[in-house]
């Protein structure tokens, strides 16, 4: 029986696309005034990847120019979000699990703390962790060791709960940890993982 959940936060938890027209919308204007510098198809990629994964990768995965880099980083330093927000459908049931619950998450320390504040998960979790590269060299995988050290889990005992293959499921992978992919949009069929789904709730099937 499993006895710990490490979960991602964005587009795990909650969907990035039901806030990021508004909250990336200073963002996209500052790039907008790079378009001339960057080809026309590279960019709309970009754009894209930003609402899936840190800026720092995406800002060196895709070129940018280092004055478009660092602004972005200063803006998204400043940033916070703090209209409601919704959990996708099944995470009341997740949550309801009476099992330790650690959030892990890359990204912006103000940001996300915001987030979590909005969506009302706070108390939900054990702990929370936010790797923000700006203030920390420690990676997710490290802070997954961190947990396992002091709990005193075996690996067989975590299920690591994530959508990016690059970030929490890699990390996982590296340990020997199980996985499971939250895959609503199907992105992903070639990804190695333990088990994958388009439901949160199917998780429940995991755990026992």
């Amino acid at each position: 029986m499993k006895k710990a959940l490490f979960l991602d936060l964005d587009n795990t938890i909650y969907p990035v696309s039901s806030i990021s027209e508004y909250l990336f919308k200073p963002l996209y204007d500052l790039i907008d005034e790079f378009k001339n510098e960057m080809d026309k198809e590279v960019l709309k990629n970009a754009i894209y990847q930003i609402s899936r994964r840190p800026f720092h990768y995406v800002a060196d995965e895709f070129h940018f120019p280092l004055v478009l880099k660092n602004r972005g980083i200063e803006l998204l330093r400043n940033m916070s979000y703090g209209m409601p927000m919704k959990a996708y459908e099944g995470y009341d049931l997740l949550k309801s699990i009476p099992i330790n619950k650690f959030l892990i998450t890359t990204g912006f320390s103000k940001l996300q703390w915001s987030k979590v504040e909005m969506l009302g998960i706070k108390d939900d979790f054990n702990e929370i962790h936010i790797v923000d590269l700006e203030i920390s060299t420690k990676t997710k995988k490290d802070v997954f060791n961190d947990i396992i050290t002091r709990f005193n889990y075996k690996i067989e005992e975590i299920l690591v709960v994530g959508d990016d293959p690059e970030s929490e499921i890699k990390a996982a992978n590296e340990l020997g940890l199980q996985t499971f992919l939250f895959d609503p949009d199907d992105k992903h069929p070639n990804t190695m993982v333990t088990y994958r789904h388009n439901h949160l709730k199917n998780i429940l099937n995991y755990i026992n």
